[in-house]
């Protein structure tokens, strides 16, 4: 499947940003720049906001509603940046909109790219298995316990749905797991009703 090209609003025609980025075409659209059928992006250099600020609550009043990504791009080009980005972290948060910084228009338009790119890519790339996670999550916590290994965290989590189900378990279920004798489930279920903070 082919990109199509961006979509740039007539008033970025002489962004910065376009000497970086290799196919557009300059259309009437709300948005400084179309990154996918539902995605839209606003341009924003501190260096011109440091001059004009009331630019960007313009363009986002106009923006309207209609988009399901709604991104802020800013270029920080400022020596002292963190008023107007504390500023505009608020804005983004007030306008529905998602804050991307970057410190060059190459960076910026290197975004913008990636963005149009995987514009019907799903989210799945980026995301981490929940089944990993909280394996992973499982086995940092009990194997702070003395005996318990990953093998044994493994063997509970393959036998319990959950941590809940395994705190619950009685001992004599758990004495007949592979690995586990009256020792190690001992460790464990006096883990479990240990009181949770430590006494100073």
């Amino acid at each position: 499947m082919s990109v199509k090209p961006f979509l740039v609003n007539v008033v970025q025609k002489s962004s910065p940003l376009l000497r970086y980025i290799k196919a557009f075409e300059i259309a009437d659209i709300p948005a400084d720049f179309m990154v996918g059928d539902q995605h839209c992006c606003l341009y924003l250099s501190l260096k011109y906001h440091s001059v004009h600020p009331e630019y960007i609550y313009i363009r986002l009043r106009k923006l309207g509603d209609g988009y399901r990504l709604r991104i802020l791009l800013v270029v920080v080009d400022v020596d002292q940046p963190k008023n107007s980005l504390v500023e505009l972290t608020k804005t983004c948060l007030d306008f529905n909109m998602t804050l991307i910084l970057a410190w060059s228009d190459e960076e910026a338009a290197k975004y913008l790219e990636t963005f149009k790119l995987n514009e019907h890519k799903p989210p799945d790339l980026i995301k981490e298995s929940v089944k990993t996670v909280d394996l992973a999550r499982l086995t940092s916590a009990l194997t702070e316990i003395k005996s318990i290994n990953k093998t044994d965290v493994l063997t509970l989590q393959t036998n319990y749905k959950s941590l809940y189900d395994i705190i619950h378990a009685p001992a004599e279920q758990i004495n007949l797991l592979p690995g586990f004798g009256e020792s190690k489930t001992k460790r464990l279920m006096d883990a479990f009703d240990a009181p949770f903070c430590l006494e100073s």
